[in-house]
């Protein structure tokens, strides 16, 4: 009887086929594991107010006068509670404000006195201070960044040395406008204060000012020497 044939040929492994993730569900596991970006602010919402002064040295100067007024007038109360006579000075304060007109010189001067220095806490209160620092655009909400106005100038200072023909540069930077002097000691004037016009402009773009300040320059020749 003949055997079958094919019965001791050799075992094939059967393919797999492996199980793919659906691309849905990978896009959606990718997002939630992914940081959310930072909200970054256009242009127009860039723009800020200038920084505000701590005022630290007012602040102290006023409190340490109001500690000492009004530490002086509770021991005095306090003394006189006790049964003890009250200071001389406070004595003749009191006599003074009862006797003189409203019209003195001296009650003018120190009514004018205390005008003043409530109308100079009043100004420090209402108004941000930090002159010499110049707000940048925000480019994050959570960022906030400024320019120092020396360091601004500098910056200015530099690159038009960097035009061909400027000898000499003086740079004042204000908070409204960069007023540049140079003296150019050769080249057609007009050439000259056309390249400082462009590249000073470009580089208060650069500088990322919340408010860029107006360009004015100015270029002269260097005064003869004797």
């Amino acid at each position: 009887m003949s055997e079958p044939q094919g019965s001791e040929g050799t075992t094939q492994r059967l393919p797999v086929v492996e199980q793919t993730a659906d691309p849905g569900t990978l896009d959606r596991s990718a997002a939630a594991e992914a940081p959310e970006p930072r909200p970054v602010l256009d242009e127009e919402a860039g723009a800020n107010g200038r920084f505000w002064s701590a005022r630290r040295v007012p602040a102290a100067l006023c409190a340490l006068l109001l500690l000492a007024v009004a530490g002086l007038f509770l021991y005095d109360i306090a003394a006189v509670r006790a049964d003890r006579p009250a200071m001389a000075w406070r004595r003749d304060l009191a006599r003074q404000l009862a006797e003189r007109p409203l019209d003195d010189i001296w009650v003018l001067v120190g009514a004018g006195v205390a005008a003043a220095l409530g109308l100079w806490l009043i100004v420090l209160a209402a108004t941000p201070g930090l002159r010499s620092l110049l707000p940048m655009r925000r480019t994050h909400t959570d960022v906030r960044a400024g320019l120092d106005r020396d360091a601004a100038a500098l910056v200015l200072r530099d690159r038009a040395m960097e035009v061909a023909g400027v000898q000499s540069v003086r740079v004042r930077m204000g908070r409204a406008r960069a007023d540049v002097r140079a003296l150019s000691h050769f080249r057609d004037l007009d050439d000259v204060r056309a390249d400082l016009d462009a590249a000073l402009a470009d580089a208060i773009r650069g500088l990322g000012l919340s408010r860029p300040p107006t360009l004015s320059v100015h270029v002269r020749r260097p005064g003869r020497k004797g």
